[in-house]
């Protein structure tokens, strides 16, 4: 698992996530930075680093606090959330003012509801931290703002003002790898590990950032110098294991998933990733029996409902799409209870494109405007809600399209790509060439529709699969079957995208 890149899918698309203050460095005072605290605030204050050595300090009043939060940061390195987060919760009852104390529950916390509660209290109280963490917050506020660009310019200039901190320049290559700036992440991280080689993260991060690139022999030996560094924890075999599902070992990828889980039975993460394995092989009772194994090691309300969703994937995978929509639903169900709108919104898009690709589309609509709905009633941030309306017009795109109203779908594909360029929003920019390329489709028109969908993002398999679909349009049936079997084979971690063609794809290449 890509560290807390994958924790939060909101998070995900518009690369925000940074983990830049550090543990395990010397005391200092951080009045030495600001010269803007009394001498009585100084000899309170303690920080494990200083600006003058180019690392990033950890502000807090309390030694007990700082202690816990380093241990935090390590449970939270080996992608322990639960157990970090349970010990940052304690070191910010030790001290009520310690910001990067919920920086770090915002990003470890089980819900989005949960997640936002702690960062606005971190945002709060980040006057009285060092300019490091500060940066630091605003750049996670960005992004749950879909504010990509912002969230990127605050990690650029956290490494400009802290050159000599690996976790500043881990949190810059996240930011880079959110816009898909793959080999920009591969040089920050290689600093970092220039900077410490022994800083296990890195290599977990620089694995990641090479796959995309389909350097498969490089990310597998940082995938092995990260085990190699920290052979007891979990998540070293995890990413070892998602870069061999990714190449179709599918059996060597379950074994290394069950080491992690040998070390950890509540790594949670690596069931649905089993089930994925074992989805990919048919073997849908195997996969639908894991999600069960999930749901009897789930601690927290982010484990119980990952369970819905590795069900809701393996259904929608084996084509029994109503089973998919129900366990959908139940998710919704979960999250109504808790009370947590932005993920109540995005269980609602989710059962809106099965809708949509299962040709419901006035259903699909109503559950897009449910969405919306919520989300401008809620108390998120204003600018969650303006990204809240642009995504709506993607959505509604898309329900035209299923209409074949191509008139009222290039309406809302024109004023969604306006609004992405607008704010910067590469995911967003992308994704509206995705949905102009489809349109394209429709009219017949696949010379426009390949360069509109070379646009959009080739990592995810629905773009490769309607890019087949418009070479196949051409006559162009040797790239047809290509991009057919690439799409296919693709291997991702299980997104509804991914199983919503898959299968499809693969009959189309002759391999199903």
């Amino acid at each position: 698992m890509h560290n807390a890149f994958t924790r939060h899918a909101w998070l995900i698309a518009w690369g925000a996530i940074s983990i830049l203050a550090g543990c395990n460095r010397p005391k200092t005072d951080t009045a030495r930075e600001t010269g803007a605290v009394s001498n009585e605030d100084s000899a309170k204050a303690t920080a494990s680093a200083t600006a003058a050595k180019g690392k990033v300090p950890v502000t807090t009043k309390s030694e007990e606090a700082k202690k816990l939060y380093d241990r935090g940061l390590t449970y939270s390195d080996q992608v322990r959330f639960h157990d970090a987060r349970q010990v940052f919760q304690q070191a910010a009852a030790k001290d009520p003012e310690f910001a990067m104390a919920h920086y770090q529950l915002a990003l470890t916390s089980p819900s989005n509801k949960e997640a936002l509660a702690h960062l606005n209290q971190a945002v709060a109280l980040a006057g009285k931290a060092s300019e490091g963490e500060r940066l630091a917050i605003l750049s996670l506020q960005a992004g749950f703002n879909a504010d990509p660009a912002k969230s990127l310019e605050y990690s650029k200039e956290a490494v400009q003002k802290y050159p000599e901190d690996e976790r500043a320049r881990q949190a810059l290559a996240f930011a880079y790898q959110g816009q898909q700036e793959y080999q920009k992440a591969i040089d920050e991280l290689n600093k970092a590990i220039e900077l410490n080689p022994n800083f296990s993260t890195a290599y977990n991060s620089l694995g990641y950032a090479y796959r995309p690139l389909n350097k498969n022999a490089e990310a597998e030996q940082a995938f092995k110098k990260y085990i190699e560094l920290v052979p007891n924890d979990p998540n070293p075999y995890d990413s070892y294991a998602e870069l061999l599902m990714k190449t179709g070992r599918f059996d060597e990828s379950i074994a290394q998933y069950r080491k992690a889980l040998s070390i950890d039975p509540h790594f949670t993460n690596s069931y649905y990733a089993i089930a994925g394995d074992l989805m990919y092989q048919g073997k849908y009772p195997q996969a639908l029996a894991e999600a069960q194994k999930l749901s009897s090691a789930a601690r927290n309300d982010g484990d119980r409902r990952l369970v819905f969703f590795t069900r809701t994937l393996v259904y929608a995978d084996q084509g029994k799409t109503d089973l998919a929509l129900n366990e959908m639903e139940k998710q919704y169900a979960f999250d109504s209870k808790l009370g947590d709108p932005a993920q109540m919104a995005q269980d609602l898009d989710g059962i809106g494109i099965i809708l949509v690709e299962t040709g419901r589309p006035d259903q699909a609509q109503k559950k897009f405007q449910q969405s919306l709905d919520i989300q401008t009633k809620s108390d998120l941030s204003p600018e969650t809600k303006e990204d809240a309306n642009l995504a709506h017009h993607y959505h509604l795109g898309r329900v035209a399209l299923a209409k074949n109203d191509l008139a009222t779908a290039k309406s809302e594909a024109a004023e969604y790509l306006k609004g992405a360029e607008a704010k910067a929003n590469d995911f967003r920019i992308r994704q509206g060439h995705e949905l102009a390329g489809m349109i394209a489709i429709k009219e017949k028109n696949f010379d426009q529709a390949t360069s509109e969908l070379e646009k959009a993002n080739q990592q995810d398999p629905y773009v490769v699969y309607q890019i087949a679909v418009a070479y196949a349009g051409k006559g162009d049936q040797a790239k047809a079957q290509e991009s057919y079997k690439k799409a296919a084979e693709m291997y991702i971690l299980p997104t509804i995208n991914y199983a919503l063609i898959r299968v499809k794809a693969a009959k189309q290449a002759g391999g199903a």
